[in-house]
């Protein structure tokens, strides 16, 4: 049970991960086939993660 004080603890990564499970998971009811790996690179943006990361 929460407490009633109001006292919300947020954990981005968390938060973020379920952003991404949420749009893979549009993007898959979406498609016609299953989603290939390059397509769920593009929903996860694992390029610009990547681009990111090398300091491109």
């Amino acid at each position: 049970m929460a407490p009633v004080g109001g006292t919300a603890v947020q954990d981005h990564v968390a938060l973020a991960e379920i952003e991404l499970c949420g749009e893979l998971i549009i993007a898959a009811s979406a498609a016609e086939e299953r989603l290939s790996l390059q397509s769920i690179d593009e929903v996860l943006r694992v390029a610009e993660e990547r681009a990111d990361a090398s300091g491109a």
